[in-house]
């Protein structure tokens, strides 16, 4: 696939265009994604995790993520991050993300701040928890624009059995960030099957444009099982979980790794 590093009007002398389109360029060949796919928000931040909205008023999260994309024939795709997140109140979580990207044939890049908020709207009123979830996705370089994903979570339980669905849209401002917003998907099922140790699945989807979808066969949907688990320590919990996603990721056919690790205290 050609990348061109210049195009326009841009300079071969400018060190910091350089160094953006060689990441660019990179990150194309890594999921060889067509160059018509090259818009920042195809790339936003964080990875994909599945929000789940709790109420713990005043417990801090220490974060730690890490998910990869597997396509045939390219090099594997690794997005390593870390974040720390506070439960402000009962209602209003807020958390920062730093996200990094690399591959076997790129170094380790820092690629975006992310600032996460989520506001819980009901406190069992209702049989499903609702929460509204915001994340502003600012890449490395202030020229390339940011994004911004928007969008109602819900959770409910059935049972032993917690189910979440989350809606969100993704809209990009500036430099190549800029496109109309895309709509996109989480689910989650999670069943307690003993204490410190749930199974369950998770899927993913980008449908396209949120007022027109693409065709079926440019949309991206995948899906997989899924581990959880917690630890209790003295001063606090840590949390972790797994799943491997199979399907199509960024429309093109790539399976998917998750896991984090997330120390409450």
């Amino acid at each position: 696939m050609d990348c061109p590093l210049f195009a326009g009007g841009d300079s071969p002398h400018r060190p910091d265009l350089l160094e953006r389109r060689l990441l660019s360029c990179s990150i194309l060949r890594v999921l060889c994604i067509p160059a018509a796919l090259a818009g920042g928000a195809a790339f936003a931040d964080p990875g994909y995790y599945v929000v789940t909205a709790y109420s713990n008023p005043g417990v801090r999260t220490l974060d730690f993520r890490y998910w990869t994309v597997a396509s045939r024939g390219s090099a594997l795709a690794k997005w390593p991050e870390v974040g720390l997140g506070w439960n402000v109140n009962s209602r209003w979580y807020s958390a920062v993300i730093a996200s990094w990207i690399t591959a076997s044939d790129m170094p380790t890049t820092l690629s975006s701040w992310n600032w996460q908020n989520d506001l819980l709207l009901t406190q069992g009123e209702v049989p499903f928890d609702l929460a509204i979830h915001t994340m502003v996705s600012a890449p490395r370089h202030v020229g390339e624009g940011h994004t911004l994903e928007f969008g109602p979570a819900v959770q409910t339980d059935i049972g032993r059995t917690q189910l979440n669905a989350n809606v969100f849209a993704e809209k990009g401002y500036g430099g190549f960030s800029q496109q109309p917003t895309q709509l996109k998907y989480q689910w989650q099922v999670r069943h307690r099957w003993k204490p410190g140790l749930h199974f369950g699945a998770q899927g993913f989807g980008e449908l396209g444009e949120w007022d027109r979808w693409a065709p079926a066969g440019r949309q991206s949907h995948r899906a997989g099982p899924a581990l959880f688990g917690s630890i209790q320590t003295g001063q606090g919990e840590i949390g972790w979980q797994a799943a491997y996603l199979y399907g199509k990721t960024y429309r093109q056919r790539g399976n998917m790794f998750t896991a984090r690790v997330a120390y409450h205290f």
